[in-house]
C-alpha cells in the first residue's frame, strides 16, 4: 500500500519538518521555489554565487518563520559541491530535498566563434556541478529516510536550436542523470527533472521582447512566457509526498511549445 494513502489534500503538500536546497536560489524560479518551499514548512538552504543575494532570500525565508542557511557556491566547482553538501549537513544534518536550478545560458555570436571557456563553462555549470551535487546528497538520502531529487532541464533539451547549441546539449545530459541517478538510488529516493520554456525572469531583460511576443503566438500553446511564480507548482508537486508514485520523470512546464 502506497504511504500516503489516507492523505488528505489539504496536507498533500505539506512540507513541514523537512530540509531543502536550492541551488541558484537567489533569483528567479529557483528564489521561487525556495519561498514556495518555507511557505508550505520546509527549512532552506540557498546556494548560489553571490553569498549577499543568498542572504536576501535567506532573511525572506525566515520572515515565514522558517530556518535558513545562505551558501556561497559555484555550481561549476567539483569540490564547491562537496563543500556546499557539508555546509547543509553540518547546520541541518538533513537535507530532504535538493533542487539542481543553478544554470547559465551565455550568448554567442557563432557557433564556431565559441572558446572553449566558454563551453567548459556552460557543461561544467549546467552538468557538472548538478551530477556531483546529487552523487552526493542523493546517497545520503538513500542510505538515510530517502527524499527528492529535483533537476531543472529547458525545451533547449528537447528542441534543438542553433542558438543554444552547448546549453540545449548540456541540458539534455541533465535530463539523462535524472533517469540514472532515479535508477540508482531507488526505491527511496524519488528522481525527477523539471523541463522550463521560457520563463519572464530577469534574463528577459536581454530579450528583443517584441519579437518574443511575436514568436510566442506562433510556437507556445499559451501565446506567452512564463511568469516566474508559475513554476511553484510542478516545484511543490515533485518535492511533497505529492508525487510519492513518480520518479525518473521528465515534466515540461512550457506553455505548451510546439
Amino acid at each position: 500500500m502506497g504511504k500516503n494513502w489516507g492523505m488528505t489534500t489539504k496536507n498533500l503538500f505539506d512540507m513541514s519538518g523537512k530540509v531543502a536546497l536550492v541551488t541558484g536560489g537567489s533569483r528567479g524560479l529557483g528564489r521561487e521555489m525556495a519561498l514556495a518551499f518555507a511557505d508550505h514548512g520546509a527549512d532552506v538552504i540557498i546556494a548560489s554565487r553571490k553569498l549577499e543575494n543568498c542572504e536576501t532570500v535567506a532573511n525572506e525565508v525566515r520572515e515565514r518563520g522558517r530556518k535558513a542557511l545562505a551558501v556561497a557556491y559555484h555550481a561549476a566547482s567539483w569540490s564547491g559541491a562537496e563543500a556546499l553538501a557539508k555546509a547543509a549537513y553540518d547546520e541541518f544534518g538533513r537535507i530532504d530535498v535538493l533542487v539542481n536550478n543553478a544554470g547559465m545560458s551565455p550568448l554567442y555570436e557563432t557557433l564556431e566563434g565559441i572558446t572553449e571557456d566558454l563551453y567548459d563553462k556552460v557543461l561544467d555549470v549546467n552538468l557538472k556541478g548538478p551530477f556531483r551535487l546529487t552523487a552526493i546528497v542523493g546517497t545520503k538520502m538513500a542510505e538515510g529516510a530517502g527524499g527528492s531529487v529535483i533537476f531543472v532541464s529547458s525545451t533547449a533539451s528537447l528542441k534543438a536550436s542553433k542558438g543554444e547549441a552547448p546549453y540545449g546539449a548540456a541540458k539534455a545530459g541533465v535530463n539523462s542523470l535524472t533517469l540514472s541517478f532515479a535508477q540508482a538510488f531507488a526505491p527511496k529516493v524519488r528522481v525527477n527533472c523539471i523541463v522550463p520554456g521560457p520563463f519572464l525572469t530577469d534574463i528577459a531583460k536581454a530579450w528583443d521582447m517584441e519579437t518574443f511576443n511575436k514568436n510566442a503566438r506562433a510556437t507556445i500553446g499559451l501565446q506567452r512566457g512564463g511568469q516566474p511564480s508559475e513554476i511553484v507548482g510542478a516545484a511543490l508537486y515533485l518535492a511533497s509526498n505529492a508525487s510519492s508514485f513518480t520518479t525518473g520523470e521528465w515534466l515540461r512546464v512550457d506553455g505548451g511549445v510546439w
